[in-house]
C-alpha cells in the first residue's frame, strides 16, 4: 500500500474492549507496524479487545499494550481513533480518551479517525472550524459541533492548530492510510 518508512514514529490507537470495527483497528495497526512504526493499543482495561465485523459479527481479538488511564500522550506522533458504532459511542464517554485526544490536538499532533471515530472529537470539542468526514450518521453531530462534514473518502484538515485525518468507512482504508503515512512522514 505504501513504501513509507515509519521507523522511529510512534502511534497510539484508542479503543474500548468491545465493539471496535475489526478492519479499522487491525488493518492500520498491521500496516503501520509493517512500515516500522511502534504502535500501542490503549483500551479501557487490559482485557483483550473483542473486535466486530459490521458491528455484529465477532472478529479478531487484539491484546492491548496499555490502558487509556496509563498512557501519556506526549510520547506519540499520531493518535488513531477507529470506529465501530459500539466502540465509538462508548469511547466518547471515557474521560481518559477525551483527555488523550485533547492532549494530541493541544500539542499540534495528528489525530486520525475513521467511521464513527470522530464522535470522540465531537465530545472533546475539537471539530469546531474543521472540515472532516465520517460515517454518514455522524453528519448532524459534526455540524452541530461546528465542523463542516463532507462526503469524501479521506479528508486532511490542518485548521485549529492540529492535523485531522478522517475517512468514512473501512472501504476507504487505502486512502486513509495514505494520508496517515503522509502525516507521519511530513
Amino acid at each position: 500500500m505504501s513504501d513509507a518508512d515509519l521507523t522511529g514514529r510512534r502511534v497510539l490507537a484508542v479503543v474500548t474492549n468491545y465493539g471496535v470495527e475489526q478492519d479499522e483497528l487491525v488493518v492500520p495497526v498491521e500496516h503501520l507496524r509493517g512500515a516500522g512504526a511502534t504502535v500501542d493499543v490503549a483500551a479501557v482495561d487490559d482485557a483483550p479487545v473483542e473486535t466486530l465485523v459490521g458491528d455484529k459479527d465477532p472478529g479478531r481479538t487484539v491484546q492491548p499494550t496499555t490502558t487509556l488511564g496509563q498512557v501519556d500522550a506526549s510520547g506519540y506522533d499520531l493518535l488513531l481513533v477507529p470506529g465501530g458504532t459500539l466502540n465509538a459511542d462508548s469511547l466518547r464517554l471515557q474521560d481518559d480518551a477525551v483527555r488523550l485526544v485533547g492532549a494530541f490536538a493541544q500539542a499540534g499532533r495528528t489525530v486520525a479517525a475513521i467511521c464513527h471515530g470522530p464522535w470522540l472529537l465531537v465530545e472533546a470539542g475539537l471539530v469546531q472550524g474543521k472540515r472532516l468526514t465520517s460515517y454518514p450518521s455522524l453528519t448532524t453531530d459534526v455540524r452541530n459541533a461546528g465542523g463542516t462534514w463532507v462526503d469524501e473518502e479521506v479528508v486532511a484538515d490542518d485548521a485549529q492548530g492540529f492535523r485531522l485525518v478522517t475517512s468514512r468507512t473501512p472501504d476507504d482504508l487505502d486512502a486513509f492510510l495514505r494520508e496517515v503515512d503522509a502525516a507521519l512522514t511530513a
